[in-house]
């Protein structure tokens, strides 16, 4: 057992090591190398944990601040590890875990999942497509997939593993990794499913239409990606199902337990009240808001959290002494930190470049589905959607347009499409993605195992069925 603890720690600094000792890469500096060798020590570590996942994304930025890798003086590297902190997704997320908090204190989560149970409890699968089809329908209205997916349906589900015995750790596989693994995968197909159901969806036709000047509107979104996200969704809990599979798969007695534990729990309470009413504010600000108040997802998710304090639904004692909340708010904040400095020491700006470059004589449609899957696979490098598109959007649109042929509007919408589909690939992807892996029920190997096996099929039903398809409506 020592040996393996040992190897976890010696595995993530081995690779560190031999990244350093290869020569600097023309036209990158030295600097941007090493920190490139820093970033993908951590990257192994969060796959091995030596340590748990808040630690080393703390590690990994204190080491790259200390040394001054990403900015020459202390007082601006100081500047640059707390930036992090000051993310409004990662206080988002937080305020997520609080959500769940007041679910959990007043009952009303036990309440809506027993609900759920009831109706859908005997099929194990039936709950998963009842998950996925929630989201769906939240999809179109919510442009925050963590204010969709983390704010208003994890805090649900997470009541429903208990009523089956299923507990983060050995019970974990009963149910509850089959439910969380499947609300994470199908929000990140509504995510591309819809123009308004990702918020870096927004920012990238906007950065396509000035670099390339080509306008996407809402309706071309939907109906350029419908084939692909249609499939991809009925397909998704099945796939989970079976790859992932639950060890309760039939309960035909939890329906009738369900109906008779809601029998027991009575009248709704005024705090269950409370709550529901302050979930359908938030619900209807995260859709709102943003176009009548001007009111960002995050400072919507904080005005309901004070609103939730102030009617005692949760106490200041909850919101302090949530661990878990804390510690997934540290490490993805790290993690946002450490991924915005590969994009300031230049290190992304060199790899796009260097990418182009090396597509030059290669047929059009090889070079499209190189570029796609290239921008696809790179998101192991970014902990946030937004700024994937906001760094490598414009360089790897700039980077088509000089070769000769691309269709470039049909590569615009490709790159824009991946970007829901894309956030399935690592617990730190897209904004749910640390919700749920922080929930324990999903364990971080199985985690990017998963990722792995559900990204690559994203990426291959996309450009299997999607180029065609798009080629033949907007060609």
């Amino acid at each position: 057992m020592e040996k393996k603890k040992y190897l976890k720690f010696f595995v993530p600094l081995l690779i560190g090591a031999c990244i350093c000792l290869i020569p600097v890469p023309q036209g990158l500096q030295q600097n941007a190398w090493y920190y490139f060798a820093l970033f993908s020590t951590v990257i192994a570590a969060l796959i091995l944990e030596p340590f748990p996942a808040a630690a080393v994304g703390l590690i990994g930025v204190t080491i790259a601040g200390a040394l001054c890798l990403v900015n020459p003086k202390p007082a601006d590297s100081l500047k640059w590890v707390l930036a992090g902190f000051s993310n409004s997704t990662v206080w988002l997320i937080f305020v997520a875990f609080m959500f769940a908090k007041g679910y959990e204190k007043t009952g009303l989560g036990r309440r809506l999942a027993l609900l759920l149970v009831r109706v859908l409890g005997k099929k194990t699968l039936g709950l998963g497509y009842a998950i996925a089809i929630a989201d769906l329908v939240l999809a179109p209205f919510t442009p925050s997939n963590t204010a969709r997916s983390g704010g208003t349906i994890f805090p649900i589900i997470k009541n429903i593993p208990p009523l089956y015995d299923s507990q983060p750790g050995e019970t974990a596989r009963k149910i509850g990794s089959y439910l969380m693994w499947t609300a994470l995968a199908t929000t990140c197909i509504t995510s591309s499913m819809f123009l308004t159901a990702l918020a870096p969806n927004l920012l990238a036709i906007e950065l396509v239409r000035k670099t390339a000047s080509v306008t996407i509107t809402w309706t071309e979104w939907m109906i350029g990606f419908l084939p692909v996200g249609l499939f991809l969704f009925i397909v998704t809990p099945y796939l989970a199902y079976k790859i992932y599979p639950p060890q309760v798969k039939v309960s035909e007695d939890v329906p009738l337990w369900a109906a008779d534990e809601l029998s027991k729990l009575g009248r709704i309470s005024r705090k269950e009240i409370i709550m529901a009413l302050l979930a359908i504010l938030a619900l209807t600000l995260w859709i709102f808001g943003g176009e009548l108040f001007k009111l960002d997802a995050t400072m919507v998710a904080f005005i309901v959290l004070c609103a939730m304090v102030l009617t005692d639904t949760i106490s200041w004692d909850d919101v302090i002494g949530n661990k878990q909340a804390w510690n997934v708010l540290a490490w993805f904040a790290t993690l946002v930190t450490l991924a915005d400095g590969l994009k300031l020491v230049k290190f992304l700006d060199w790899f796009a470049n260097l990418t182009a470059g090396a597509m030059k004589g290669i047929p059009v449609l090889i070079v499209i589905l190189l570029f796609v899957a290239i921008f696809f696979i790179v998101h192991y490098m970014f902990a946030s959607v937004t700024a994937h598109v906001a760094a490598l959007l414009p360089v790897f649109l700039a980077a088509a347009m000089a070769v000769p042929g691309i269709p470039i509007r049909l590569l615009s919408l490709m790159f824009c499409f991946s970007l829901g589909i894309m956030g399935i690939i690592s617990p730190f992807a897209t904004g749910p993605s640390p919700i749920y892996f922080g929930s324990g029920y999903v364990p971080g190997k199985d985690f990017w195992r998963l990722g792995l096996i559900f990204g690559t099929i994203n990426l291959i039903v996309f450009l299997v069925m999607g180029y065609p398809y798009l080629s033949w409506i907007f060609d």
